[in-house]
Parts: structure tokens; sequence; C-alpha cells
């Protein structure tokens, strides 16, 4: 057992190394533009700040380098990021989502955790401002997509549950409770509908505008509306352990296991999902991305569980972790400007439809750096 937990500290050295090359390298090659959403045959190109909601993960990245190394350069382009954010934020570019939590939480939230910037948390605060415009009384949640208070888009999806944090910092930080009784409400909403009997979850559910009561589960991203769209269970179980963090209310610990065992039981043998847990072995897609993610979210529910549960769940997520270290990263891949290689955006038939598949996305990378760094230190979360 302590040859295996120092050959596991070992490659995430090695990774983290691996890692620090690689930011080294796009810090220079980006220059003040964003990576793109995804890459193609494994090279991200650019793009500006102005709509999208994952050009916060990159930013996110710079803050863990600086954090991992104290090198000024990391601060400084993460600063420069900042200032980027709160540009869109005055010039409400692309804000038409509740993945304003994403992109202000690893940014403006993150600068003010690690500098104290009153810059930064003011920008942030007022970014949970525009993400609670989306909180619907009727039906007590916040609206994922589309038009503020659309009929036709009137749904929740799981992926909000990463979302929430900011909400909760917000209500830390200026004592105004409104933010927090919004997420917990949000938080409930979604667990009592996306959580089916056996334990896997919807991607989507939908609400009656005029009652706010729920309608429909569908999938947006999954193989249908009835599998387990694998990253979707993962921000899930990321999800449930963060709102423990914040509420202490133990049904979100009892969520956590329900998902985490569904999503550990579908896993193929080296402990790597398929973008859908309906599948465990054939020719399918991997998401790394959902690896990465549930990692994160078991380590930070380990703490709140028993020894012999936190020991469990601990293992599974050091195979995870492990097998993206050796067989999953890009470091060896010809060209590539990326981290973890075989994630998958969107396969299914939608706007989207097979866009990022087999390819490297930014929320896997940064999940997998978090998710290392999380393994080597003792680290105060940015969510």
């Amino acid at each position: 057992m302590n040859e295996a937990i120092e050959m596991l500290a070992d490659q995430r050295l090695k990774t983290m190394d691996q890692i620090l090359a690689v930011l080294n390298r796009n810090i220079v090659d980006f220059g003040s533009k964003f990576p793109t959403v995804v890459s193609d045959h494994n090279v991200y190109g650019t793009r500006i700040n102005e709509d999208g909601w994952t050009q916060s993960f990159y930013t996110g990245m710079l803050w863990l380098a600086y954090e991992t190394t104290k090198d000024e350069r990391y601060l400084k382009k993460a600063k420069e990021h900042t200032e980027s954010f709160r540009n869109r934020l005055l010039d409400n570019k692309g804000l038409e989502t509740h993945d304003i939590g994403f992109l202000y939480t690893l940014s403006c939230v993150a600068d003010y955790r690690l500098t104290g910037s009153q810059v930064a948390k003011e920008t942030g605060i007022l970014a949970a401002d525009k993400l609670l415009e989306r909180y619907k009384e009727v039906g007590e949640f916040i609206q994922a997509w589309g038009a503020n208070g659309d009929p036709n888009g009137y749904r929740l999806i799981i992926d909000c549950y990463m979302n929430l944090p900011l909400l909760y910092w917000a209500s830390q930080v200026t004592s105004d409770n409104k933010y927090a009784e919004a997420a917990t409400k949000h938080a409930h909403t979604a667990r009592k509908v996306v959580i089916r009997p056996d334990n896997s979850t919807y991607h989507t559910y939908y609400f009656d505008y005029e009652t706010g009561v729920p309608t429909k589960g569908v999938t947006a991203q999954g193989y249908s509306d009835d599998s387990c769209w694998s990253r979707g269970q993962a921000w899930g179980i990321y999800g449930m352990a963060l709102c423990y963090r914040y509420t202490k209310d133990p049904v979100f610990i009892e969520e956590f296991h329900r998902l985490a065992d569904y999503f550990v039981n579908h896993l193929p043998e080296d402990s790597v999902a398929y973008w859908d847990l309906i599948f465990q072995e054939g020719d399918e897609e991997r998401d790394s991305s959902a690896a990465a993610i549930a990692i994160c979210g078991i380590e930070e529910m380990l703490p709140y569980l028993s020894d012999d549960q936190a020991g469990k769940y601990k293992d599974y997520a050091d195979k995870m972790l492990m097998s993206l270290m050796k067989s999953y990263t890009a470091f060896d891949t010809q060209g590539a400007n990326g981290l973890l290689l075989h994630g998958v955006y969107s396969k299914p038939g939608n706007e989207k439809s097979g866009y990022g598949v087999d390819e490297m996305n930014l929320w896997g990378d940064y999940y997998f750096m978090e998710a290392i760094v999380r393994q080597n230190k003792t680290w105060n979360p940015y969510w």
C-alpha cells in the first residue's frame, strides 16, 4: 500500500511539472486571448472573452499554477483575466446563462480569495447579482439557458450545482442571505427531480411556467433521455459535496453516496468513464473530463465522511487519477497544447452534434489540474 501511495505521489509531481510547462508555453502563445472551448485535432485555437462558459477554466489553471509555484508570471496573467471578466460583465456580453457561476468563481472569486482584491470582490458580487436574476420563485430554481423567463426554456440542468458556490460566497462576503437562500432552494429542487430512483441522473428538467410543477426530464448531451450522461453525474457528485460544505444538510451526503456509487459502479476496467454511463465497454468514446470532475467531487467530500467511507472513495479517486495521468495526458502528443486527451463535449444529435468528440476540453484540463493540486496540498477551494 505504501509503495502504491508513493507511486501516485511521484506521478502527481511529475505530471504537475508537465502541466506547468504547457501553461508556460500557452501564456506566450495565447497572449491576451483565451483558448477555444475544445481542441481541433488536439490543438486549441484562441478566442476573445465575450461569450461562452469556458474561458474561466484557463484562468482557474493560472490561479492554481500561481498557488503551486508563487511565480509572478501566473499572477500577472490571471490579474489581466480579472480585468477582462470585469469588462465582460459591465458590457453584459454573453451572460444570458447560469454559467456566470463558472465564469466568475474561477476568475474574480479566486482572485479575491488569493489576493484580497477589492475590485475582484466587487465584480464577483455584481456577477452574483446577475446570476440571481435567473432564480425563479415559481418552481424555486435557477433557469439554465436562454432568454430569462422564456416559457419554452423554463428548466434547470445538473451542471448548475457548480454555479451555486458563487451565490454562497456572495452571502458570505455581503452578509446578505438572499444569495444563499436561492442557492439552497435550487439545490433541493434540482436533487428532487434530476436524481432517478436507481441513482442515475437526468441532464435537464423542465417545469411548468405558470405553476412551477416539474414536467419532464430529458438529456441534451447524454445518449438518451433514459441513460446517464457521465459528465452530468460527475457534476452532481461534486455539487452534492459543495452543497454539504455550505449547508451542512446531511441529505447532501446521502445524495453524494447515491451518485458516486452509481458512477464508480458503471466504470470500465481502466476507471475512466465513457461519455455516457450506459456504456462500460466497446468502441464508444471516453469522457476524461467526467473522471476529473468526479475526482474533485470525491476529494471535496472526504473530510465529511467516516474513515471507512473516506478510504473507499479515496481509493476510487486515486485509481481514476492514476489512470488519467498514465494513459490520458497530452504531453507526448505531437502539437497538442492542452493537458487531457479523450474528452467529449457533445456527441448526440443536438445543435452541437459531434462537437468536441475525442478532443481536449478546457474544463477537463482545469479539473485534472485541480485534482492534482487537491492531492498535493491542503487546498482552500475557489468554489
